[in-house]
């Protein structure tokens, strides 16, 4: 009977611990209603809760060895010892610590506000620098005035350390040795600070997904990293990246993922996480959650704030990761970094610009306007080559790095360069409207640099766009989520590497294109009535041209004044006037500017003439048989930049270029050629 009743009083102390924690989240929420109402719009109470909550946490952590820190801070003080911080850390059992000579139970009874303020800055004053980092990227000190002013501050310090509730990691008891508060340990702590994280981020709905990544899609992406290596996984220590980690939420639910799968191998991991985020707040929120967890190793290596950009200022340029995930900004500009690393002219970033394809600087450099593929290219860079299952990648991005990007221009050469290199395992589509912030299509692109054998040289696209659970009620624009079963199912056509009607496998080669440019001959009337030779006259005159002009009159005296729907004649009889000037690339540029105009009738523009015993006729290549004064000849034709165009011409095409063109182009345009230089 014991063992049937475990399981059963074991869940029953789940609901207990989640309701418990609920009930936490909620009285802290409720301080900002109390406590802001009058002093703050909704959507700015986060500004305060957050880091007073962080600071209340990590105050009653420390307060058990508070006394032992401000012995061992006399005695390095006493012994002029300069770097402190390892040995105050020792002191204090911890990753931080707080040197004052306060905890925030000792500030509540204070007889005057000014009194409160200065004890309360001097207690923020006295914590570790990681987490002066983090009340810097709160910018929490801004709200001190307006807190204290309004009489705000002791009342908030009051109800953080009331009796009613309890943030520390051991129990509240009663006077009779009963437990009336349980302790709350790291993970119970980190669930009630990301439980207001999220009710702060649904709040203000139209923030809400910019740096947060729903936990469904999260899920989902942690195990297209791991689930495929499994059983390759072996105990030791995995290094794991985000480049753009926001809250922190993608890195824990990855090194949950890696832990959990061990465990079920009978293996032992150490995980090392690393980030880089930008956006200063929610670097300051993902630093402390790492901080609350007892991460403090993993929160120094969480670096942000506005001057820490990805791009800009890579945080990790030497390190290399076993296995990194992102979600990225897309459609956002990356201008301002652009021109910090000295604009595309002067870049030399080697994750960006590096010798490749026979092209000393092969450039990934993008639009200024949208940099979410050189985030990508940034996670390829710090892949491992040298171990056995070198670094998978997952990362989000919205349809335009599908397709944005001409041949030889940043997107372009960033797909191409993944493509042939066959590091790209997968794309999945997901459903609409999963994100907070938008409900444009979404898609989770899958790398590898130790492809196994059955899926080298290929790439499996998964469209798992209608694959969701509905929400019963909207968080923002995401009306839906990726339930169990949907993630399995993902997973399941992932491992299985088959086409079906939602799984199409292709060869590399099939997305990739030659852009070829497609050319047509100019075609030129030639005008040679009174009006038109005025015309030239004025221009000639003004170009120290005279004799041009004169030429021209001679050579209309001859032909009449036309339209001449024969350029090519015009010219040889303009050659043949022996009284005219030779006819310079400046003299042609008149003659063509005020006598002619483009005419779809007339004959094409001859641009050079060969031998057709040194050069071959071949008029897809613009090399076409023209009899010439007489003789048979090989022409080039001047080409119309008006009507220039470019072909996509799949690289499996069956035929070439040249039967591409035979097919799509030749049956409307039967005088187009291309460039095979092209």
């Amino acid at each position: 009977m014991g063992a049937i009743l475990t399981p059963t009083g074991s869940h029953n102390r789940e609901i207990m611990e989640q309701s418990q924690l609920n009930w936490i989240a909620g009285y802290i929420w409720g301080i900002a209603d109390d406590v802001l109402r009058d002093l703050y719009v909704r959507g700015k109470y986060r500004d305060v809760i957050l880091p007073m909550t962080v600071l209340r946490r990590l105050d009653a952590v420390l307060e058990p060895t508070k006394q032992a820190v401000l012995e061992m801070k006399t005695l390095l003080d006493q012994a002029e010892i300069v770097h402190q911080d390892q040995a105050l850390r020792q002191a204090a059992g911890q990753a931080f610590y707080n040197t004052s000579p306060f905890t925030m139970r000792d500030l509540r009874a204070r007889a005057s506000q000014q009194q409160l303020r200065a004890d309360f800055e001097a207690y923020l004053d006295g914590f570790s620098p990681n987490v002066q980092d983090i009340l810097e990227n709160f910018e929490f000190r801004n709200q001190i005035p307006r807190l204290s002013k309004a009489d705000a501050l002791g009342t908030l310090i009051e109800k953080l350390t009331s009796p009613d509730i309890n943030l520390s990691p051991d129990p509240v008891l009663t006077s009779g040795g009963s437990v009336r508060h349980p302790g709350l340990d790291n993970h119970a702590m980190c669930t009630i600070f990301e439980e207001l994280v999220r009710r702060f981020n649904e709040e203000n709905n139209e923030e809400a997904g910019e740096h947060w990544t729903p936990r469904d899609a999260v899920k989902l992406m942690a195990k297209l990293i791991f689930l495929p290596v499994a059983d390759a996984i072996e105990s030791g220590s995995y290094l794991l990246y985000d480049g753009a980690c926001g809250t922190g939420g993608m890195l824990t639910v990855a090194e949950e993922t890696l832990k959990e799968l061990a465990a079920d191998h009978s293996k032992q991991v150490v995980t090392h996480l690393y980030g880089q985020e930008i956006n200063a707040e929610t670097y300051a929120i993902c630093k402390a959650d790492l901080l609350l967890k007892g991460e403090g190793t993993a929160a120094d290596n969480i670096v942000g704030g506005p001057e820490h950009s990805t791009l800009a200022n890579d945080a990790f340029p030497s390190r290399q990761f076993d296995f990194m995930l992102s979600n990225p900004p897309y459609g956002k500009s990356w201008k301002s970094d652009l021109e910090r690393m000295g604009g595309k002219k002067e870049m030399r970033d080697q994750r960006f610009l590096f010798d490749y394809a026979g092209e000393p600087e092969y450039s990934l450099v993008t639009r200024s306007s949208d940099g979410q593929l050189l985030f990508l290219a940034n996670l390829v860079s710090k892949m491992k080559q040298e171990t056995v299952l070198g670094s998978r990648i997952a990362e989000v991005h919205n349809g335009s790095s599908l397709f944005t990007g001409d041949a030889g221009q940043g997107e372009s050469n960033i797909r191409r360069w993944i493509i042939e290199n066959d590091w790209l395992e997968a794309i999945v589509a997901l459903p609409l409207n999963m994100f907070y912030n938008t409900g444009i299509a979404t898609y989770i692109w899958v790398l590898s640099n130790r492809k196994p054998a059955h899926r080298r040289g290929k790439v499996q696209l998964i469209d798992a766009s209608n694959w969701y659970q509905p929400l019963r009620k909207n968080l923002g624009k995401k009306n839906c989520e990726l339930g169990e079963t949907d993630i399995k199912r993902i997973m399941d056509t992932f491992l299985a590497f088959a086409e079906s009607e939602e799984s199409k496998i292709f060869p590399n080669a099939a997305f990739g294109y030659w852009k070829v440019t497609v050319e047509r001959p100019l075609r030129l009337r030639v005008e040679l009535g009174e009006g038109a030779r005025r015309r030239l006259r004025v221009a000639c005159v003004d170009a120290g041209e005279e004799e041009l002009a004169d030429s021209v009159d001679r050579v209309a005296l001859v032909l009449g004044p036309g339209p001449h729907l024969d350029y090519n004649g015009f010219v040889a009889a303009l050659e043949g006037d022996v009284a005219g000037p030779k006819l310079t690339t400046k003299r042609i540029k008149l003659l063509q500017a005020h006598l002619t105009a483009t005419d779809e009738s007339a004959v094409p523009v001859i641009k050079k003439i060969h031998s057709p015993k040194k050069v071959t006729t071949n008029p897809l290549c613009g090399l076409y048989a023209q009899m010439v004064d007489g003789k048979p000849a090989v022409v080039e034709y001047e080409s119309d930049t008006a009507l220039r165009d470019t072909e996509q011409v799949p690289l499996l095409e069956e035929g070439g270029i040249e039967a591409f063109l035979r097919r799509e182009v030749l049956p409307h345009v039967p005088d187009a050629w291309y460039d095979p230089e092209s």
